[in-house]
């Protein structure tokens, strides 16, 4: 017999819209749903104040998930994998208060590259103790999310964003290291394309621990029209049980000079609403698509 099909929960990242959230932003969640998602990014960061009661009591009147990620100002010395024991004492705080922020905010999960810093690559010979080291705090905080009702859910970035966890094997090691069943992953389209050379085998290497994926072309345009094989992807996701996100990310290229700023110099998202509309169609076509070819082959 067949399994039951997974569900998949689409859903948009903050940074899609702009780059901090403030209290005037409130009609972004109405757009969000008014386009049928039910799953929303918000970015933290210590450059980031808003009343994080009025944005929980939205998203809940909307029937919204929030999830949250520290996107914004994340100092560089606030390390859970530093060499400097000093270092990893610093991110642990700095975790936990964010960890913290999302319990208030009612999040579904906290997640990201928790287990380093993005934008500080090791090229070096990792030490013995890095990998444990690390591991052992991710259980921490796993623990310290769970006390909330709240996922922590890591990340694989690429090679030019870190050393630790390039991969969806690297990953699964990690989480599985860490031990703690708090602790799940989230895949990113863009990243794997730099280090994944079977999209299909990682994302069932990441199946029986993945929390979501986020969604975009090799160049952090809308999915579709790039060189992400999209039916390998979806060809697993299929088979996932429970709810996958399924989360559109990119940075918005529209007036100001934050896509600039993020390292995107083509004009990709210069409407958010668009991409939006445009990438979820052509996800949504995917899942049919693999639905269709599963059934054919059961």
């Amino acid at each position: 017999m067949m399994k039951q099909q997974a569900t998949i929960k689409f859903g948009a990242h903050q940074f899609i819209w702009k780059s901090h959230w403030t209290d005037g932003d409130l009609h972004i969640l109405d757009t969000v749903r008014w386009l049928g998602l039910g799953q929303f990014e918000v970015s933290l960061g210590d450059d980031v104040q808003f009343d994080r009661r009025r944005l929980r009591k939205k998203a809940e009147m909307l029937g919204v998930e929030l999830t949250v990620g520290p996107g914004n100002l994340w100092p560089m010395n606030c390390d859970i994998s530093d060499d400097d024991a000093g270092h990893r004492e610093l991110g642990m705080a700095w975790h936990r208060k964010a960890i913290e922020q999302a319990a208030e905010l009612g999040a579904a999960a906290y997640c990201g590259a928790l287990y380093g810093h993005p934008g500080r690559p090791r090229c070096r010979y990792p030490p013995k103790d890095e990998f444990p080291r690390t591991a052992e705090n991710l259980h921490i905080l796993a623990d310290h999310a769970g006390q909330f009702g709240m996922r922590l859910v890591i990340e694989p970035m690429n090679r030019y964003r870190t050393h630790l966890v390039n991969t969806a094997q690297h990953a699964v090691a990690l989480v599985r290291a860490a031990s703690h069943p708090n602790l799940l992953i989230n895949l990113d389209t863009y990243h794997m394309i730099t280090e994944e050379r079977d999209y299909g085998r990682a994302v069932r290497q990441a199946l029986p621990l993945l929390w979501g994926l986020h969604a975009c072309e090799n160049d952090r345009g809308v999915p579709g029209g790039g060189i992400v094989p999209w039916p390998a992807v979806f060809d697993v996701l299929v088979e996932a049980e429970g709810c996958v996100r399924l989360m559109l990310e990119t940075y918005n290229t529209g007036p100001g000079d934050f896509g600039f700023s993020r390292g995107i110099f083509k004009n990709l998202c210069p409407d958010a609403e668009q991409f939006v509309r445009q990438g979820v169609g052509f996800l949504q076509s995917c899942l049919v698509a693999a639905s269709e070819r599963r059934q054919a082959t059961s």
